[in-house]
């Protein structure tokens, strides 16, 4: 196959995000569905559900454990938060219904029980049928097993793992998948039938027909805890937005990447958290044409 596309302003430009009406109100712009958390890593949920706010976003509702549920809500007072069932099998039966009013779901940030978070997603691919989904952290696990719901989705599907990730759901070695970062992200992607995301130095982005984009101009300041999570939720706060799985995925990619680049400027290359990208995005966006 070719090679990459570089990932420039430019390929942006080209494909401007969905910009709301002026009289919108905040259904309009779309309710995204957080899944994650628990008691030992809440922060992953609201890092998530903020980038998506921050994104654009109208609406945000957390599903996360009930022992941080409450503090969640404190935390993250724009969300509407509500606990997991301990039963996987229930929490799934309510997470269906709630995903299926919701323009964008986002399972995965801060899911330390592997086994739930498969329960989890797959009751969600069985059971929803309407929204894209974002699959990242935990969610990823499994998911060569379910490549039936996943084909019926079509395509609007975007997974965003790392290089270990990626290696585990290939059942590969991870040294394969640094090797050839942008074969393997091909690989899933015709697998899974999603547009991937593969995070590191350089993101390749590549969609089911194995298109591919390339974008080199991150910083290794966001290597860091909780970056990820940052991600995941600006992809799919633009999903909420109106945003196709690729629009959303290569815009994504692109703001946190231009987030670590101005943080790096203002803080030092080394040092800046997770949470201090979210505040970069809107003004971004503006700066880049994705807002009115």
């Amino acid at each position: 196959m070719s090679a990459p596309t570089p990932l420039t302003l430019d390929i942006l430009r080209g494909m401007p995000l969905p910009v709301p009406r002026r009289e919108t109100d905040k259904d309009e712009r779309g309710r995204v569905l957080v899944v994650g958390g628990c008691s030992e890593v809440p922060g992953a949920a609201l890092l998530a559900g903020v980038a998506a706010l921050r994104a654009g976003a109208g609406r945000l509702q957390i599903a996360t454990a009930a022992s941080v549920a409450p503090h969640l809500g404190l935390a993250v007072p724009e969300a509407r938060v509500f606990a997991l069932p301990e039963s996987a099998a229930d929490a799934g039966d309510l997470l269906v219904s709630r995903a299926r009013h919701c323009k964008a779901v986002l399972v995965g940030p801060g899911m330390l029980d592997e086994e739930a978070a498969v329960t989890l997603t797959s009751a969600l691919l069985e059971g929803v049928d309407g929204p894209p989904f974002v699959l990242d952290a935990a969610a990823l696990v499994g998911l060569r097993n379910l490549t039936e719901p996943l084909h019926r989705r079509g395509g609007r599907i975007v997974i965003t793992p790392h290089a270990g990730e990626m290696a585990s759901l290939l059942g590969i070695e991870r040294q394969a998948v640094a090797v050839d970062p942008l074969g393997a992200a091909r690989q899933a992607a015709a697998l899974l039938q999603a547009v991937v995301a593969i995070k590191g130095g350089s993101t390749h982005i590549v969609t089911p027909q194995g298109d591919a984009w390339l974008f080199t101009h991150g910083h290794i300041g966001l290597a860091t805890s909780g970056s990820g999570d940052t991600l995941a939720g600006v992809i799919a706060g633009l999903l909420a937005r109106g945003a196709s799985p690729l629009q959303a995925a290569l815009w994504g990619v692109s703001l946190h990447g231009e987030a670590g680049n101005r943080l790096a400027q203002t803080h030092g290359p080394l040092g800046f958290l997770a949470r201090e990208i979210l505040g970069e995005i809107p003004r971004i966006m503006a700066e880049w044409g994705g807002e009115i």
